[in-house]
């Protein structure tokens, strides 16, 4: 595929999602005027002020608390219905709103993958590549075991409001720290499913130049429909900084990714799964929904959002290997209350 055949179907897919977003737009605009409605048939000819216990002058106010915060998505543009047409969540969702659950909501599988290519000689971590090769016959057997990928934004959706996930057996499939391999050879291979991953960026060291995405290659996963997380600013150890470098890890991180390419980043994937209560209520307070960590499992709609489980795909695992190693740790126990690596 020649560039002006690339830049083709980037400007195809970006107009899709703008499109996308902008009937999710229409379809809030419409409940709003209904409510409105309702509301005024409601208290016509009645001196009486409006009840506090009216949902959608609570859903108002708590929209209007949202916007002035400083790590909400009044920035954002577009990303600001309640779920838009490629099932994001809505970026003024706050986290106790995101606490909220229907009955019914799927159990589901997150993988975390890092560079999508063999390892070089004398690689430190050899098992955190995994070839080309590897990863696409991984998504041929999940697709023939029934698996289908969805983002963590859509996961929330089901669990929040029953949205459904589509045929299939839903996985969430995550891409840590931002490396070029992730565009260049894994969203191909998803791409031919038609599925998306999720990109748990880190904002500095990782440079293009080790192999790191450039902001021009961030905002492509995005027009592609890949849902955009964080691992904070320089992938640090949270539980060992002090406040203000937390802060700036977690609070500020967020705010510039959200300025940077206008999407909700709802979610924080915790540095070498690193976690204490500090550092989640740090992520708490800074608007997240919810942050996944290192620690095998399944995530439940009934577990702690922020120490959702997620399993590590190592280098070498054949594609029925990893479809059982889902399967064996469906009944695992939910991640401990901190973790240190240890």
């Amino acid at each position: 595929m020649d560039s002006d055949q690339r830049r083709a179907r980037r400007e195809a897919r970006r107009r899709e999602l703008v499109w996308r977003r902008a009937r999710g737009l229409a379809a809030v605009a419409a409940a709003i005027v209904a409510v409105a409605a309702i509301v005024t048939v409601a208290t016509s000819g009645s001196s009486k002020p409006p009840s506090g216990g009216d949902s959608g002058a609570r859903g108002a106010v708590g929209a209007d608390r949202a916007r002035g915060q400083g790590a909400s998505a009044s920035s954002q543009g577009a990303g600001s219905s309640s779920t838009s047409g490629s099932g994001r969540a809505d970026a003024l969702v706050t986290p106790a709103q995101a606490a909220r659950r229907v009955s019914g909501g799927a159990s589901v599988p997150i993988l975390m993958y890092h560079v999508i290519n063999p390892p070089p000689a004398g690689a430190k971590f050899p098992g955190l590549y995994v070839p080309s090769e590897e990863l696409s016959e991984q998504m041929d057997a999940l697709a023939h075991a029934g698996f289908r990928a969805v983002t963590m934004d859509q996961m929330l959706a089901n669990w929040m409001h029953g949205t459904s996930l589509g045929p299939g057996k839903p996985v969430v499939l995550s891409f840590d720290n931002g490396y070029q391999s992730q565009l260049t050879n894994a969203e191909p291979i998803l791409r031919r499913h038609g599925w998306v991953g999720v990109e748990n960026i880190q904002l500095t060291g990782l440079p293009p130049s080790q192999g790191g995405l450039s902001r021009a290659q961030v905002a492509e996963l995005v027009a592609d429909g890949w849902e955009l997380d964080t691992q904070g600013i320089s992938h640090a150890d949270l539980i060992a900084i002090s406040p203000s470098a937390l802060h700036e890890q977690v609070f500020v991180a967020r705010e510039q990714l959200q300025s940077r390419y206008h999407v909700p980043v709802n979610w924080f994937c915790y540095p070498s799964g690193h976690y204490d209560q500090t550092v989640v209520e740090a992520v708490k307070s800074a608007g997240f929904v919810g942050s996944t960590t290192v620690v095998a499992g399944w995530a439940s709609p009934s577990g702690d959002s922020y120490r959702l489980p997620r399993l590590r795909v190592l280098g070498g695992t054949s594609g029925q290997a990893l479809v059982s190693q889902i399967e064996a740790i469906r009944s695992d126990p939910a991640p401990p209350s901190s973790y240190n690596g240890a």
